[in-house]
């Protein structure tokens, strides 16, 4: 795993425009894994890149229903919630481990749940909650994921 950036976000819109800002840079194939506990601010991050991906309207977590598919945007946004699976095969059951990657952008939370679905190559998006609304969100890259322009991704949370 490269060495990551670290940056702060002190409320949950500063935790969207880190995804707004992310989004900017991604392109089809690309997976994000969204890591933290309940409430760390995964869903908000996710919230964050679909509507830089020009996606409107309510973007809910995707708990109940594992996948939220997004195609109205500029790219296809899969926003994955696999806290409420037991087995991973429960993914490969529904068909939803060929969701993973390809086309558009593909952001999972609670990847945990299934690592062998993880490809190598990925950026984890590690939200951590410190006091009150404040977090640290880390960007991880693993495998070869790209580098990044960070400073035009963190500069306005530095």
């Amino acid at each position: 795993m490269a060495k990551g950036i670290r940056v702060l976000a002190h409320a949950a819109r500063e935790t969207r425009a880190l995804g707004q800002r992310l989004a900017a840079h991604l392109r089809h194939g690309d997976v994000l894994l969204l890591t933290g506990g309940m409430g760390a601010g995964k869903s908000e991050f996710a919230r964050g890149l679909a509507r830089a991906l020009g996606l409107e309207g309510s973007i809910p977590s995707p708990t109940f229903t594992l996948l939220n598919l997004y195609q109205d945007g500029a790219l296809p946004f899969k926003h994955f919630d696999w806290y409420r699976i037991e087995d991973p095969e429960e993914l490969y059951a529904a068909g939803l481990d060929e969701q993973v990657g390809g086309e558009g952008i593909t952001a999972i939370e609670w990847h945990e749940r299934a690592p062998e679905l993880v490809p190598e190559d990925c950026l984890e998006v590690r939200l951590s909650p410190l006091d009150g609304d404040t977090r640290e969100v880390a960007f991880l890259p693993h495998g070869g994921f790209r580098p990044l322009p960070w400073p035009d991704i963190t500069e306005e949370h530095a």
